[in-house]
């Protein structure tokens, strides 16, 4: 009986036990599923009604503050820009702004640079912070980020100064000019020069004025609402012979070979003019005697097929360091030739900002001495691929399959054109 009993009594012993731990268990549980978290953040119930609702339709990123500092909702926006670590705000002139503005009920507003999440470089954020009271124990803070709006504000400063300096050369240049033709007025020789080179000025003061209109409208317009099927072949013709007299001066030759049969979809005039200038720059920074290839292909990549325009000089080449900005505004790889040629340094942001609007791009290769090569490539226009599906075996006229292909064969020689 003894046994018995002291079986009976371990096993009364083991229930309790067990109730006990369960119990426990289930409170440890309970308590978990109350603890805050970062979800729980966005919708805490001590918010004023409504202001979750006004918060998450702001741009501005929005994080707010209990009278411990605590964050109460911190929106995406905030996170992503690194103001909220471990449910507190991190930057720390931001704590100073909510403090005082809690003490004094003031809003508050300033600027500051934060650095960028992720990135060792040094970069920064510029950012925009307002605090403001919300209620009579709530802080909110929003935050509104600056870095692009700076960014372009910088760009369109060293935009205006760059033309302004452009501008002026041409212009102080034909004033001199006019001054030495009324002082040699007896010197018939004298005027005769004074007036060629006051004609260059003018030239050259043209140019500017039209490229920057041309980059202007690049730059605002968009190429696809006047889209179209546009043949590849008539705009290398026609960049050929907007250079002719150029090259021709120079005996220089130019050849092209691929283009048959290929179409890309955009705006013709916009893609006529950034061929023209590739081609154009090809000619006036190549020396005499030498030769400019244009050769055209398909390329098939997994997005789709596009076509590439490739504009192969034997000019002068430029350096590596130079390749980061020459398609930046004004930018000359030769500042002496780029005076002899009559270059503004706008030709290649031109075909830059095209080739971007058209869902493409222009990329460079080039050895000092040896010559450069700018590809541009385009998407393919609808036309021109279903025609390749339908006749997989129809080759162009110089040879090359249109069927498009997986790998990066060499462009085919150029034919020489007269």
């Amino acid at each position: 009986m003894d046994v018995n009993a002291a079986v009976a009594a371990a096993a009364a012993i083991a229930g309790v036990l067990t109730g006990v731990i369960a119990m426990l268990a289930f409170r440890w549980s309970e308590r978990e599923q109350k603890r805050p978290t970062r979800t729980s953040l966005h919708t805490d119930p001590v918010l004023p009604p409504g202001v979750d609702t006004v918060l998450s339709v702001l741009r501005s990123s929005a994080v707010v503050l209990d009278e411990a500092d605590a964050v109460v909702k911190a929106s995406s926006a905030a996170y992503a820009l690194g103001l909220v670590r471990g449910g507190k705000l991190s930057v720390e002139p931001m704590l100073q702004m909510a403090r005082d503005t809690r003490r004094d009920g003031e809003i508050r507003q300033v600027e500051l640079d934060l650095p960028r999440r992720g990135t060792g470089r040094g970069e920064a954020l510029a950012v925009s912070a307002r605090v403001a009271p919300l209620g009579s124990r709530l802080v909110l803070l929003l935050v509104e980020d600056l870095t692009e709006a700076r960014r372009i504000e910088a760009v369109r400063r060293d935009f205006v100064a760059n033309v302004s300096h452009e501008l002026k050369t041409p212009v102080g240049a034909l004033s001199l000019l006019s001054e030495a033709v009324m002082d040699a007025s007896e010197d018939p020789e004298a005027v005769e020069r004074f007036a060629g080179r006051m004609q260059i000025e003018a030239t050259r003061l043209t140019s500017l004025v039209q490229e920057l209109i041309d980059l202007s409208r690049v730059q605002n317009d968009d190429p696809l609402e006047d889209a179209e099927p546009v043949r590849v072949d008539e705009l290398v013709a026609e960049a050929i012979d907007r250079c002719r007299h150029q090259a021709g001066t120079k005996q220089i030759t130019m050849a092209a070979a691929g283009a048959a049969e290929l179409r890309v979809w955009g705006n013709r005039g916009q893609l006529a003019a950034a061929l023209g200038n590739l081609v154009e720059n090809a000619v006036n920074y190549s020396p005499a005697r030498t030769r400019v290839g244009i050769a055209a292909r398909r390329v098939s990549v997994p997005s789709g097929d596009l076509i590439e325009v490739a504009v192969t000089d034997q000019g002068i080449g430029i350096s590596d360091k130079d390749k980061e900005r020459i398609f930046e505004r004004f930018y000359r790889v030769d500042p002496a030739r780029s005076r002899q040629t009559g270059g503004t340094g706008l030709g290649l942001a031109i075909v830059k900002h095209v080739a971007a609007s058209h869902g493409g791009e222009v990329t460079v290769w080039s050895s000092e001495g040896q010559g450069s090569t700018f590809t541009l490539r385009l998407p393919e226009a609808g036309a021109a691929r279903d025609r390749a599906l339908q006749h997989p075996d129809l080759d162009d006229e110089d040879g090359t399959s249109t069927s498009g292909s997986a790998t990066y064969d060499p462009l085919p020689a150029p034919e020489v054109l007269p």
